[in-house]
Order: C-alpha cells, then sequence, then structure tokens
C-alpha cells in the first residue's frame, strides 16, 4: 500500500473552477474543509481510500489540482492502480458533463468503503487459490492416466470420484453457519493446497485420485465461502459485479494450474510437478488469517439456522444440476479431446486454454456489471444457449474455428456465470447462506458427476466427442427454461428484502452514490 498522487493544472475559467471546487460524488464521497474561495481542501467522507486528500489552489491564471491518496487493495492493488490514478485526475476536463462523475465502468455500481476494498482484494487471492486446488486434477489428470495405464471408463470413474469428495466439505458449510465465515475460511485455506499437494507423490492412480477427492472439496469449501462472504459484505447493487470480480481471480489461478502445465511434458511422472506449485498458496492462506475479518452480516443479530427454503433450494439446485451435467466433461474432457484427437502436446494444450478462456475474463466484467444494472434472468436466457453452441462447435471442428469458437464460448459463458453464480447466496438468509451454499455445490457435482460418467462410457463405446458432447448440452435447455420461470428478479435488492426472516436489525446501505 503506497501513497500515490494524481496532480493536474487546469487554466483558470469559470466553468472548470465551479468543477473542480464542488465535492466529488463517483468511486469516493469528498466533504470540505476549507472555506476559501482560492483554496480548496477536500477529505473522504466514503469511500475505499485507507487515505485521501484533493486539494485545489489558485497560481496566477491557473487552477493547481493535487489528489493524494492510499488505496489498500490486497494482491490486486496493480490492477486498479492506473484506472484509479486516471481517474481522479479528470477530475475537470469534460465540462458538457454533469460534475458529478459517474462511477467509471471498471469500478462497482456502488461506492464501497475501505473494508469492502481490503474484504474483496483477499477473497480474489482466496479465489485464485481454489481454482488451482480445483482445476489441477483436471489439467493434469490426462497425464497421469497416461502415466498409470488408464483407459477412458477408468479415467471417467476418477473425474467421478474427485466430484463425490464433497461431502467432505459439507460439514463445513454447516460449521460456517454456527461458528463464522472467518474461522472455517482460515482452516480451508490451509488445508486444502497442503493436502492437494500431495498428489505430487501418489504411487498408483487410485491414490491420485484419494488425495484429490480431499483436497479438491475443500478448495470447493473455500470456494463457497467466499461467495458468501461477498453477497454479505457488497452493497446491493455491487454483488454480481463482486461475484465477476471473484470469477476473473479464479480465471487467473485457473491460468497459473494451466501455465504449469507444460511441467509435465518433462518427461515421464513430470505432472507431478505441477501438483507441488499448489504449496504456493500457503502464502494466500497467511493473509487470509492475518487480515479477513468476519462478516458484517454474520456479525449482527440473526435467526440461527432457520428453515431452509425448499422450493428455492430446488429450483436452484436444478439449475445447478442441469448446467454442470454440461459443464463438468466439457471441461474436463477438453484436455483428452485435444490430445488424442487434435496431438495436441501439453505445451499447445496450455497456450490453447491459455488464449480461448483467459480473455473471457472481459466477458466476466461486462456480465457482472450488466447483471448488476440490467437484471440476471434476461441476460442468463440469452447468453447461456449461445455459449452452449459455441462450446459444442469446438469440440466438432478443427482449426481455427476451434480455437474462436472456444474463445466464443468463453467470452460468452463469462457474461452468463455472475448472473447465474450470486444467486446461490442471494436467496438465503444468514443463518443458513453457508450451508445452502454448501447443498448447491454437491447439487453441481451430482450433476457433473452424472454427465462425466455418461460421456466417459459412450465415448468407450465410440461415440465422438462432438455427439456426446451435444446430448448433455440439452440439460442446459432446462436451465434457461427453470431462470424464466422459476427465479426471481434479485437485482437492485437489500438481501435483507429477499429474505424477511434476516430483519432483525437493519442493514446500512453503505456504498450508493
Amino acid at each position: 500500500m503506497f501513497t500515490r498522487s494524481a496532480t493536474r493544472t487546469w487554466p483558470d475559467e469559470p466553468g472548470l473552477r465551479e468543477r473542480l471546487f464542488t465535492e466529488r460524488r463517483d468511486i469516493v464521497s469528498e466533504r470540505s474543509l476549507t472555506d476559501d474561495p482560492d483554496h480548496a481542501a477536500f477529505a473522504q467522507a466514503d469511500g475505499p481510500f485507507h487515505a485521501y486528500e484533493r486539494t485545489v489552489s489558485t497560481t496566477g491564471d491557473h487552477l493547481v489540482e493535487r489528489t493524494t491518496y492510499r488505496l489498500r487493495i490486497p494482491w490486486f492493488g496493480w490492477l486498479f492502480a492506473l484506472p484509479v490514478w486516471a481517474h481522479l485526475g479528470r477530475r475537470g476536463s469534460h465540462l458538457d458533463r454533469p460534475a458529478r462523475l459517474k462511477p467509471p465502468w471498471w469500478s462497482p455500481p456502488d461506492r464501497i468503503d475501505e473494508r469492502q476494498a481490503l474484504v474483496l482484494g483477499l477473497l480474489a487471492a482466496a479465489s485464485m487459490s481454489s481454482a488451482f486446488t480445483n482445476t489441477l486434477f483436471t489439467q493434469t489428470a490426462e497425464f497421469a492416466a497416461e502415466d498409470f495405464g488408464i483407459g477412458d471408463v477408468g479415467f471417467s470413474i476418477g473425474g467421478a470420484v474427485v466430484r463425490a469428495g464433497i461431502v467432505i466439505a459439507l460439514p463445513f458449510a454447516v460449521l460456517a453457519d454456527r461458528v463464522g465465515r472467518q474461522r472455517v475460511m482460515r482452516f480451508v485455506a490451509w488445508a486444502a493446497p497442503i493436502i492437494t499437494a500431495l498428489g505430487a507423490f501418489a504411487p498408483t492412480f487410485p491414490t491420485l485420485v484419494a488425495t484429490q477427492a480431499i483436497g479438491r472439496p475443500l478448495g470447493l469449501a473455500l470456494d463457497f465461502l467466499i461467495a458468501v462472504v461477498v453477497a454479505e459484505e457488497m452493497p446491493r447493487n455491487s454483488r454480481a459485479y463482486a461475484v465477476s470480480v471473484m470469477a476473473m481471480a479464479s480465471g487467473l489461478g485457473a491460468g497459473i494450474a494451466v501455465m504449469a502445465l507444460p511441467l509435465a511434458d518433462i518427461g515421464a511422472g513430470g505432472w507431478r510437478l505441477v501438483y507441488l506449485v499448489t504449496l504456493f498458496w500457503l502464502v494466500v492462506a497467511v493473509d487470509i488469517t492475518r487480515r479477513l475479518p468476519e462478516t458484517v452480516r454474520f456479525v449482527r443479530e440473526h435467526v440461527v439456522a432457520p428453515p431452509l427454503d425448499k422450493r428455492r433450494f430446488a429450483i436452484l439446485a436444478t439449475v445447478a444440476i442441469c448446467a454442470n451435467f454440461f459443464v463438468a466433461p466439457a471441461s474436463f474432457f477438453q484436455n483428452r479431446y485435444l490430445r488424442e484427437v487434435r496431438g495436441f502436446d501439453a505445451g499447445t494444450i496450455a497456450l490453447f486454454t491459455l488464449t480461448t478462456a483467459t480473455p473471457a475474463g472481459i466477458g466476466l466484467v461486462i456480465g457482472g456489471r450488466l447483471a448488476d444494472i440490467r437484471g440476471r434472468r434476461r441476460m442468463i436466457a440469452i447468453t447461456v444457449p449461445v455459449a452452449t453452441v459455441l462450446v459444442l462447435i469446438s469440440f466438432s471442428v478443427d482449426g481455427a474455428p476451434m480455437w474462436l469458437s472456444a474463445f466464443g464460448g468463453g467470452f460468452i459463458g463469462g457474461i452468463a456465470l455472475p448472473a447465474l453464480a450470486v444467486y446461490r447466496a442471494e436467496l438465503f438468509p444468514t443463518g443458513n447462506r453457508g450451508r445452502a451454499a454448501g447443498l448447491l455445490t454437491a447439487s453441481a457435482l451430482v450433476g457433473g458427476i452424472g454427465g462425466l460418467l455418461l460421456v466417459g462410457r459412450l465415448l468407450d463405446r465410440g461415440w465422438s466427442y462432438g455427439q456426446v458432447i451435444g446430448l448433455v448440452a440439452i440439460a442446459q435447455l432446462v436451465v434457461v427454461i427453470v431462470v424464466l420461470t422459476m427465479f426471481p428478479e434479485t437485482a437492485h435488492r437489500e438481501l435483507e428484502d429477499l429474505n424477511p426472516v434476516d430483519r432483525v436489525s437493519e442493514p446500512t446501505d453503505r456504498g450508493s452514490p
């Protein structure tokens, strides 16, 4: 966390003077410290900065504006450094626009405070760790299976067993509702990378599967608790935005796993080195242990363990099962398809994944903001079918069309993800939000297991990849129908409006500009 400054010199013109001497109301809300007509000073009244001051002074026929600030966003402060600096330095420009600038496109629709910025950064780092541990087996399983001489059926069974390990994560979901999110997240942030790294020493494929059937669910527990904390900490108009930030961080964590994949080409057993990289994420565990606070809503008085809304859970579970029935095999078998059908080596697979999936982060930014501003349901109904068709095409064609369709599927799917993901935490009260998130994650994995087993058996019987992926893609139609007919619109609504049982005490909406 460094002190930065943005200094601009403007001509002393009436319109500019009026604008510069007016309090900001965009990413920061200012309060005036002086009444001097030739010198203005402002401090932060509300906003994300750890320290903030803006001064305007008259020097001859010019106005000198200087903004000094410190922004505390762990891990990802570098990503926002240039946009924040540029935005703070353009206060006097564009006189044809309103004096009180709207938040820029890259920021949350709501104004966030310093605590929320801190939590957002820590959760994004945790998302990278979670995504790495969740992606690792998917990326390395083909190389491990080849090393151990495992066929299509054994390969798909291994993937299903690892996903079935979700039962290990469910007690942590219940525990988070009892003792708090912070304490449980601290534990799984340490345990997930340590146990996952044990895969490097597996003497057999079943042993590798066993280590990942424990480590991966712990990473999933971290993931669904991140979603809970995001929902409970972020303002009402920025929950999907925060989900998109978490998804981008997850993409980066998964991308690091992909970038480590060329280690598998070093020689026999080279895939084991990729598992050792997991230990890096213990640095994130240290930071979460030191700085992550308990959520405001959990600390506030709330009803403990209220009954689970069975209807809401049923419709969300249906969507989770059907979505993952397609997504799980499409992602898990991608490397096997590229290796067996297209003849890619580990380095080319990594290049393909990074080239086609990493830019999808742009879709996440777009999707998160649109979901908060325009709403969730209509966007899901448009983007899910398009993304599904593009992914199916990528399993059916070769060359440039394969690369382009995979990129398009990831990009459009990225737009849909924040709107879909945010529902899991929004539609349940504080007292069982963790439990619901865990059970919905388990439901998604049940769908994934079904998809994996079906695809594995059909491939073993001679079906093509295009045929089997097309078959499981039908489940995505159910997703669209359920969302359009049964999902409520949750954009712009407080969690307490969606879950009246939580109205024990009213929240304060920290963040509306």
